[in-house]
């Protein structure tokens, strides 16, 4: 599914539309974004739970040239799914 699909998607489900969709959409995704910059997590119970974590710096090795690189440490974003999003799954 893509955004688009997505967006017909609650779009539909909600009785909302497609205009009014997109902008919650747009609400959600700049608020999880907003609060992971801020250092905290997104906790929606049954789905799951964003966070961030440190990835240290590291040596890699070009496949190519064969030649190390320096990777700098970044933070990096995580994804923990929720007891019910793993039950509607399986």
């Amino acid at each position: 599914m893509n955004k688009k699909e997505l967006i017909d998607h609650i779009a539909s489900e909600a009785g909302l539309t497609k205009l009014q969709a997109a902008a919650a959409l747009t609400a959600l995704v700049k608020g999880v974004e907003s609060t992971l910059k801020a250092g905290d997590k997104v906790v929606l119970v049954g789905f799951g739970t964003f966070s961030t974590g440190e990835r240290s710096a590291r040596t890699a090795r070009n496949p190519q040239t064969g030649a190390t690189v320096e990777v700098p440490a970044r933070k990096v974003v995580k994804f923990k799914s929720g007891k019910d999003l793993e039950n509607a799954v399986n």
